[in-house]
């Protein structure tokens, strides 16, 4: 770099020396040692260089309180439940429904009055669209072989209060439970129905329309999105769209089958 003779001037006051272009380097600084006062105590020779803070190991993930329950103890544990203030007010909590070693688990979102009312998920004008959604591809939530019957369940056990959205501590609080649910289902495939179950499952905030269409994995296990019936009540032209997610589930469930049987 090119100094001016104004830049140059400046550098000298402030001590430094300007080295112009092919001038030979200057010499590296003799420092001498001054010995020190006679009679002074010798310098202690020096130490060991302190070794480099460590950081703290990470704390080991904390068990969920539900696992390795079984159905009679998660049952419970669900009913008994006060880890939000939803137990305030809810009738009673909705646990799920279906054959508990299913090939097809769907998880809804929270529950809604009829839902508190009855204690079963998807009930209404939703629940009926679902059955008939579940008719077409020759499964029910009625008793059946496993192929067959799916598992329901909601990702809240308790009904907020006027409908409305969950909170992020709620579905934290009920989290536990949902997982438990589908590590003693141990489905074949997982239908996640409405943007609440998704963030539970996913732990994505993105739309279902940005997630639908392929196959996502919850802990190794096959995980198709979809749109919540309650929505498609409302939005009809989105049928269309949720038969083609259903025919990827039900393809996917397909080749699960294959597989278990090779």
């Amino acid at each position: 770099m090119r100094w001016t003779e104004r830049q140059q001037g400046m550098l000298r006051e402030m001590g430094l020396r300007v080295w112009a272009p092919g001038e030979a380097a200057a010499p590296e600084p003799v420092i001498a040692r001054v010995p020190p006062p006679a009679g002074s105590p010798p310098l202690p020779a020096p130490g060991p260089a302190p070794a480099p803070a460590q950081a703290p190991a990470p704390e080991a993930p904390r068990a969920s309180p539900v696992a390795g329950l079984g159905w009679p103890e998660l049952r419970a544990a669900v009913a008994a439940c006060r880890a939000c203030g939803l137990c305030e007010s809810r009738k009673q909590t909705v646990f799920g429904v279906g054959h508990e070693s299913a090939h097809w688990m769907i998880v809804g979102e929270a529950p809604g009055e009829q839902e508190d009312l009855q204690g079963e998920p998807f009930v209404g004008a939703a629940g009926r669209l679902l059955d008939r959604m579940l008719l077409a591809l020759g499964l029910t939530r009625e008793p059946a072989e496993p192929a067959r019957q799916v598992f329901i369940a909601n990702t809240l056990k308790c009904r907020p209060p006027r409908n409305r959205n969950p909170e992020p501590d709620e579905l934290l609080k009920c989290q536990p439970f949902l997982e438990r649910q589908v590590e003693l289902v141990q489905p074949r495939v997982i239908l996640a129905m409405g943007r609440f179950a998704i963030q539970s499952l996913l732990d994505s905030t993105e739309p279902v329309g940005r997630l639908r269409g392929r196959v996502h994995q919850w802990r190794g296990r096959p995980l198709i999105v979809t749109y919540h019936p309650a929505y498609l009540l409302r939005n009809p032209v989105d049928k269309a769209r949720a038969w083609a997610d259903l025919c990827l589930a039900a393809q996917t469930a397909e080749q699960m089958a294959a597989q278990h049987q090779g």
